[in-house]
């Protein structure tokens, strides 16, 4: 680990070191452009192995960059713009794209609700209060690559599509908690061991090309409701205990 004198004073090998670690995160946004490729020729399943891809950078690019201190060995590059700029384009533009291109909502409203996506999305990511001090998000944190999957999933009617999509537009600015899969603390040891359920769920669906059975879809949709609903379920406990 740096000693403050050696953050004041970095060697050439620790900039380096430190610059890598944006430039690892920057590949986040070439991968992002992959998937794109694969959304526009509609191959839809290799378009989300492409953004697992990048969840993968987004999920590792943190924990490397505070160990190699590159907040202070490299202070003219911000990696927190960085990565808002890679997550918008991984969690937020891809996935927009797929949703409206895929015939899955109304025609009528498909466009309509890309735009919502975008703007909604682009105001949650500059809002200031988009996490609660516990590392909880407020409201639905714009994880539109994971709603996306979800209806690809479960492909329900364009008109239950649409409205579920429209509601999730509403729920970004509405105050309640979704968990933070890592970085919340409480019960971290049962997020994490679902979380590595769900990914091996997911690597299976997208083999299958979402063709799964209810079982595979039962357990996928129970994992993404303790992410969401945990919280309250937690506090209401607590309120009646």
């Amino acid at each position: 680990m740096d000693t403050p004198q050696d953050s004041l004073n970095p060697t050439p090998a620790a900039r380096a070191a430190a610059f890598s670690v944006h430039i690892f995160t920057a590949f986040g946004g070439a991968v992002a452009l992959l998937a794109m490729l694969e959304a526009v020729r509609e191959q839809w399943a290799a378009m989300f192995q492409w953004l697992g891809v990048a969840l993968i950078i987004d999920a590792i690019d943190g924990p490397i960059a505070r160990r190699l201190n590159v907040k202070n060995v490299q202070p003219n590059w911000s990696g927190d713009v960085l990565d808002l700029v890679v997550d918008f384009v991984t969690y937020v533009f891809v996935p927009a794209y797929a949703i409206v291109a895929s015939g899955l909502l109304l025609p009528v409203a498909a466009p309509l609700l890309g735009v919502a996506i975008i703007v909604t999305s682009a105001l949650y990511f500059a809002d200031l209060r988009m996490k609660a001090e516990d590392n909880h998000f407020r409201g639905f944190p714009a994880l539109w690559n994971a709603a996306a999957f979800y209806l690809f999933l479960l492909h329900w009617s364009p008109l239950w599509s649409t409205l579920l999509v429209a509601a999730l537009v509403v729920l970004t600015f509405v105050p309640f908690r979704v968990l933070h899969p890592v970085r919340v603390v409480r019960l971290r040891w049962l997020t994490m061991s679902l979380i590595v359920v769900w990914a091996a769920l997911g690597l299976y669906t997208l083999e299958m090309d979402f063709q799964v059975g209810t079982a595979v879809k039962v357990a996928l949709c129970a994992i993404a409701l303790w992410i969401v609903g945990s919280d309250a379920v937690i506090r209401m406990a607590r309120f009646f205990a």
